[in-house]
């Protein structure tokens, strides 16, 4: 939470997410936070190594930060690590994984406006990466569905759209319609397009949408599920944002 100390000063918690290099040694960094959301900071001499901001202002830094207010920009007056997020930064794949991430939430959060649960998401997905077992992928299609849900485009997943039952066996996904249609012959035609899913794949698509916060990550699948999940929350991401994520691309070729 971003508390005031004196009037030109700022002290909040927050994760580096983006550094731009400017000047002989200074970087420009993107901290997002619970109480101001996104965030741009003018760290001087930051790029020095043996600066005292430096540690503190690495990308994907979760720090606590004192920030003095000018008059265009931030500028960082100390910060101190709170969580390195190690075992993202030494980690080609989980570092990539992490930078799709960021791409979502920095087209999610925009300046100067509160995003608390995304960050929090944001801040358990990369902790999961750095240091659980769980499947990246599966890291990934959580963060993807319940980070567009929390922005207000949750697709209607309790029960079908058309009729508002339970299916008979299985669920389809309709991209236009957003949401389930059960495969009852006068549901299913309201979008001849619509994806058929396993019962395994509703399921999971139904946890990551309403599941507690506590709850989000405590469950596995296995691949052929995770593979449809994945084809699901990827597109329906896309799709819902207007935009495509190519992060990812690269670990196609490693």
């Amino acid at each position: 939470m971003l508390r005031s100390s004196e009037m030109s000063f700022l002290k909040t918690e927050g994760i580096v997410v983006r550094e731009v290099s400017t000047g002989e040694a200074d970087k420009i960094i993107t901290i997002l936070t619970r109480g101001q959301g996104r965030i741009s900071a003018l760290v001087k001499g930051g790029r020095r190594p043996r600066s005292r901001l430096s540690a503190g202002s690495q990308v994907f830094c979760y720090s606590d930060f004192v920030l003095y207010r000018g008059r265009e920009l931030y500028s960082v007056n100390s910060c101190e690590v709170i969580e390195p997020f190690y075992g993202i930064r030494d980690d080609i794949a989980k570092l990539t994984y992490a930078a799709h991430f960021t791409d979502i939430v920095l087209e999610l959060i925009q300046e100067n406006q509160p995003a608390p649960k995304l960050l929090n998401l944001f801040l358990n997905s990369l902790h999961m990466l750095a240091r659980s077992s769980r499947e990246p992928d599966l890291i990934t299609c959580i963060f993807e569905l319940r980070a567009v849900s929390i922005a207000g485009f949750a697709p209607h997943v309790q029960a079908c759209m058309a009729c508002g039952a339970a299916p008979e066996k299985y669920y389809s996904f309709s991209f236009r319609d957003c949401g389930f249609l059960c495969d009852r012959p006068g549901c299913i035609r309201h979008d001849g397009a619509a994806l058929p899913l396993s019962v395994g794949a509703s399921r999971a698509i139904q946890h990551i949408v309403f599941a507690p916060v506590k709850e989000l990550f405590s469950f596995g699948l296995s691949r052929e599920v995770l593979d449809e999940v994945v084809r699901i929350t990827g597109r329906y991401l896309r799709e819902r944002l207007e935009r495509e994520f190519t992060k990812l691309d690269f670990l196609k070729n490693i």
